[in-house]
């Protein structure tokens, strides 16, 4: 007992340092647990020994990694990108399968461990690329669009892949093996859908009128747990019921508190998952095979990229959007690890096979977010299309701000950006909006409002929507890295124009005004205190002193992180 918690308090006290420093270097978490399995793995320090509990526990992280991908799998949202789901993503996997087993083949690695490899190498990381593109407000740009349907087709792929894997292991019975593993997922799959769908909704409605977060809680624990139990005691994975389990909640009004709630348990456990995914490595083994780990990392990055390259070029896209999506999926992925794993555990691949295919992926997932973010570089620079684009955009807008001055930019016409330019046009001061939404800006424009297709955070939209003529330029959305762009911009050209960023809290608010905004208005704070001036006087108290009270928080709180907060003219507040 006191070994177990020995281990236990090592590992959370690796994971707070090392998960805390990957942060701190932008990087995901998912390589910091990796890192941790490493150190303190067998083939290490040793501080980890290998055991049956740990690694059966390890497990649980891609059981919830499956149930979450069940909840997004959406039947509707599945018809409406066939063609790219399937298509495109079908095409991914198959060519770089057929690949790898091509060059297994000449390394004299057996067709079934080729096959495995091809796979596992077939997956990209669905939580590195799905989180950059997100922070890029890249998810549905032409190339967001196609890598997050491959990664969606991955993720169903990974299903059948899961029963293939380990009936490789019999090639003698392998078609009986497999057939009779399909037959069992599908009249699974038919009983849970049909009888399982109903009897869930009810079971959900019952518990959500306890009003008991608790029992609720402990009914999607239940669920999950029993799914796993139940495909595994027709002999398969573990993870397939958790899929199972998580299309059943996806079609309900639950799926989002569900989601939410299971978010803790999966971090967690996925975490402790790659920390025995790192700790399989044998540095030792690497170093003997290194030529090895060099030729996966550039199979992986290289070749990988390069066939996704030609994949969706001959889909019809363009070569900068074929390039940018090559390069996001350029990578190995969770599910890669999970089978990888599988198939050594199968002994379809033997250590000095499996050891330097280990460390080449985890090396393909560390160069990913340097690799996505020079590819969106990089391509602008291939694209003759995207300079056409760049510069009939650019013609709007400075068609639009050629017959003003003395105006607003307002940055994004979102929500914030339409109600600032409403109040703008009560007192009658030019303005003219930036945004990137296509729908977006056709809706306003047939409305007769000033707004313009074009990207705030890039100069010559700066320039071409007047900013040498502006009086202020208001930054409306909430994304900190392109609000530090445009105020650099602004303070290279315009030092003494008014700049005013809207933040999602005051997270940051130093880095903000360091990078030269005049005003900083944290939504949640401010959010907060006119909740506050409602409660108070609601209450009974005097408006005008609830609002003394709240102006003085406000003050504290500004100073305290070095900021001050412009307050109007007491005159205009009675007006």
């Amino acid at each position: 007992m006191h070994e177990g918690i020995r281990v236990v308090l090592v590992l959370l006290t690796a994971a707070v340092l090392v998960v805390a420093l990957a942060r701190l270097l932008r990087l995901p978490s998912l390589l910091a647990y990796l890192a941790i399995g490493i150190a303190v793995g067998p083939h290490a320090l040793g501080w980890l020994p290998e055991s049956e509990q740990t690694s059966r526990l390890a497990e649980f992280g891609v059981v919830f990694l499956m149930f979450s991908i069940g909840l997004e799998f959406s039947l509707p949202r599945l018809i409406a990108m066939r063609w790219q789901v399937f298509g495109l993503g079908g095409a991914q996997v198959v060519v770089t399968m057929l690949a790898t087993m091509g060059i297994a083949y000449f390394g004299d690695i057996p067709w079934q461990g080729g096959l495995a490899l091809g796979a596992a190498f077939a997956m990209s990381s669905t939580a590195i690329v799905a989180k950059l593109l997100a922070e890029k407000l890249d998810l549905h740009s032409a190339s967001g669009r196609r890598t997050m349907s491959v990664l969606l087709f991955q993720d169903i792929a990974v299903v059948p892949l899961l029963i293939l894997v380990p009936a490789l292991a019999d090639t003698a019975r392998l078609g009986a093996t497999l057939g009779t593993a399909l037959l069992q997922a599908a009249l699974l799959l038919a009983l849970v859908v049909v009888l399982g769908r109903p009897v869930l909704q009810r079971l959900f409605d019952v518990v959500a009128r306890r009003k008991s977060s608790e029992l609720f809680m402990l009914n999607v624990l239940w669920l999950i747990v029993g799914m796993s139990f139940l495909t595994e005691h027709f002999g398969l994975s573990m993870s397939l019921g958790a899929f199972l389990g998580g299309m059943l909640i996806s079609e309900t009004l639950y799926r989002h508190q569900v989601e939410a709630d299971i978010r803790p348990f999966r971090d967690v456990l996925l975490g402790l998952f790659f920390v025995t995914i790192g700790a399989m490595l044998d540095l030792t083994v690497v170093w003997q095979r290194i030529e090895w780990v060099a030729l996966v990392l550039a199979g992986l990055v290289l070749g990988k990229g390069l066939l996704i390259l030609l994949v969706t070029r001959l889909s019809g896209a363009d070569f900068s959007v074929a390039f940018r999506t090559a390069a996001q999926l350029a990578q190995a992925g969770e599910f890669g690890f999970v089978l990888l794993t599988l198939a050594s555990a199968s002994h379809l691949l033997t250590p000095e096979v499996s050891q330097p295919s280990l460390a080449g992926m985890l090396l393909s997932m560390l160069l990913a977010p340097i690799l996505i973010e020079r590819a969106r570089h990089w391509s602008a620079r291939l694209s003759k299309d995207e300079w056409m684009k760049r510069a009939t955009a650019l013609q709007e807008v400075a068609a639009q701000a050629s017959g003003i001055g003395e105006h607003a930019i307002v940055c994004g016409y979102g929500r914030t950006g339409q109600s600032i330019a409403r109040f703008l046009v009560r007192e009658e001061i030019p303005f003219i909006a930036l945004d990137t939404d296509a729908h977006r800006v056709q809706q306003a424009v047939q409305a007769g409002e000033s707004v313009v297709f074009g990207d705030a955070d890039r100069r010559e939209v700066l320039v071409a929507a007047g900013l040498d003529r502006a009086r202020v330029v208001i930054v409306t959305y909430a994304d900190v890295p392109s609000a530090i762009k445009v105020l650099g911009i602004v303070r290279q050209r315009r030092p003494d124009l008014p700049v005013v960023v809207r933040a999602a809290d005051d997270t940051y608010l130093d880095e903000l005004k360091r990078a030269g905004a005049d005003e900083v208005v944290p939504e949640v704070l401010e959010g907060s205190l006119m909740l506050a001036v409602q409660t108070l006087t609601r209450l009974g108290i005097p408006l005008e002193r609830a609002l003394a009270d709240v102006q003085e928080v406000r003050t504290k709180r500004y100073r305290a992180l070095q900021e001050r907060f412009r307050e109007a003219p007491a005159a205009e507040e009675k007006e």
